[in-house]
């Protein structure tokens, strides 16, 4: 979960939908305003909550799609078997639980990195969660 500091933050509130949780949250600083989703375990800011799954297409030219790169060696990773290397030598275990998913697991630790199958469905939420479960190893640039 990411701190939210009570400083910035200007008000709350939460909201209950099934199995969705959402926590609207507004700040001094317009790029952290959204709204918070919490599902299956991940928290996601979503900017714009009433147009959430727009394509690329449709989003314009403002959209610059995201890259994850290797920090140590300055490599962008170009696939699940690049990934799965650089995972491996910080001992990071691939888990084969779920046929759906591409998962790893860190013995030290409690963390758990769940990707889809299909490389071309990683996306930025995907780059982020490698980024914070292995600090000062991985970064997500715009390409």
């Amino acid at each position: 979960m990411y701190p939210i500091s009570k400083s910035f933050a200007l008000g709350y509130y939460n909201l209950l939908f099934g199995s969705v949780h959402y926590l609207q949250v507004f700040f001094l600083d317009k790029k952290m305003s959204g709204v918070w989703v919490f599902k299956n375990g991940v928290v996601r800011l979503v900017e714009n909550p009433g147009v959430e799954s727009l394509d690329r297409s449709r989003q314009g030219c403002s959209t610059r799609s995201k890259v994850l790169v290797h920090t140590p060696s300055n490599e962008v990773i170009t696939s699940y078997a690049v990934l799965e290397r650089k995972l491996w030598s910080l001992g990071w275990e691939r888990y084969y639980d779920d046929p759906d998913l591409l998962q790893f697991h860190k013995r030290s630790t409690v963390h758990l990195i769940s990707l889809p199958k299909d490389f071309n469905k990683f996306k930025s939420i995907h780059m982020y969660d490698i980024v914070v479960k292995n600090r000062n190893v991985f970064e997500v640039r715009d390409m």
